[in-house]
């Protein structure tokens, strides 16, 4: 089997690529048959996609902090690790945001798309779901379309569901939701068109960000999830990421 090395910039990780890149060698990515990536979720999450749309797996090995999207850090028999690792696939979400200044510009996001106010301001925000208008106004802090893999993340710390890999559901999450005071959010179809519109934006500047891609004075966002477009992530068996996903909603 041959293998492609990524590795974040810290210490441990890059040890660890020196170590195993000896042990296994390390050919370039258009070579391999596999990439294993070496440091933590965000690491992981840049990785990704990198690999997107590309026919290669990749194995995540934990040298970060929280390390969900990945498996644990045992440089031991890592070939048979690998032979016995079982696939999910994770498809992106696409993030069409339109600045003030009228530049459009697109991203994806394994994890996320959330909007975010850049001042003390609340941002005030208008949600419409396939065209159908749903909240005149949201005043907040902003608010989050989540992936069933990222619902772990930014969105179960806003007080977001989490949704299992096979449900085919968006969660769509608000931050700090001033009005509606009692509104918690709502789970849409993944087919959904999701358009927020911000509104009295001169006063209220806000910020869209698709997993580490930051776009400053957004007008409009539209998000959706790329069915077209994939990544395949391996986890060992009884490790994978719908039973972490199912594990997560019982840690107290």
């Amino acid at each position: 089997m041959k293998i492609h090395f990524v590795a974040s910039s810290t210490d441990s990780a890059q040890a660890a690529l020196a170590r195993l890149s000896q042990k296994y060698g390390n050919v370039r990515l258009h070579e391999a048959d596999v990439v294993v990536c070496l440091g933590g979720d965000g690491f992981m999450l840049e990785a990704l996609h990198k690999v997107l749309d590309k026919s290669i797996a990749i194995y995540g090995m934990n040298y970060g902090t929280v390390g969900f999207l990945m498996n644990a850090a045992d440089e031991g028999d890592l070939l048979q690790r690998l032979e016995n690792a079982q696939p999910s696939v994770l498809h992106p979400l696409h993030m069409t945001a339109t600045t003030v200044a009228g530049k459009v510009k697109i991203a994806l996001a394994f994890n996320d798309v959330f909007l975010f106010r850049q001042t003390r301001q609340t941002s005030r925000i208008r949600i419409e779901i396939d065209g159908r208008l749903r909240l005149e106004e949201l005043i907040c802090d902003g608010i989050i379309v989540s992936t069933p893999a990222g619902s772990t993340a930014y969105n179960l710390s806003a007080h977001g569901l989490i949704v299992p890999l096979s449900a085919n559901i968006l969660p769509l999450t608000p931050i700090s939701a001033f009005r509606p005071r009692r509104w918690r959010g709502a789970l849409l179809p993944s087919s959904a068109v999701v358009k927020l519109t911000l509104l009295d934006t001169e006063k209220r500047a806000t910020a869209a960000v698709a997993d580490f891609t930051e776009i400053r004075d957004v007008a409009e966002v539209v998000v959706r999830e790329d069915r077209s477009r994939k990544a395949t992530i391996l986890f060992d068996p009884d490790h994978g990421l719908s039973e972490r996903i199912i594990a997560e909603q019982f840690v107290a």
